[in-house]
């Protein structure tokens, strides 16, 4: 269940996962997913939905594993050891999360369509990846 490398992070508690959270987690994330293909929501509302998405996903994936973090970029950061995901859509989502930031905490708007298609594509394989 755990790995080494999850070991020895102190950022992460060691918990055992409950269904009741990881039934939520994936209910949460599937429904937010539906939302962000929307074209009716707003950009912002779409990107909002789709990196929550993504998150939820990536915190199942953590939490299965028996651990915890409180911190975003970290979940996502070990989706190669506890998904299966590629480096190279990690890197996307690290660019999302930034993205995310700076909507957030700057108010920086601009719309990126192709960043928010990657992180749906990404949020979709994550599902598949987590059910396999």
């Amino acid at each position: 269940m755990s790995s080494d490398r999850l070991d020895r992070l102190r950022e992460l508690k060691k918990e055992l996962p409950r269904e009741d959270e990881l039934r939520g987690l994936m209910q949460s994330g599937l429904s937010r997913l539906t939302d962000a293909e929307r074209p009716e929501l707003s950009y912002e509302s779409r990107f909002d939905v789709a990196y929550n998405a993504v998150h939820a996903f990536a915190l199942y994936a953590l939490r299965k594993k028996g651990y915890r973090s409180d911190k975003r970029y970290l979940v996502f950061e070990l989706l190669d050891e506890t998904a299966g995901l590629e480096p190279s859509l990690i890197r996307v989502l690290r660019k999302a999360h930034n993205k995310r930031n700076d909507m957030e905490y700057r108010g920086y708007l601009e719309a990126d369509e192709q960043l928010l298609k990657d992180v749906i594509a990404i949020a979709k394989k994550l599902v598949e990846l987590i059910q396999a």
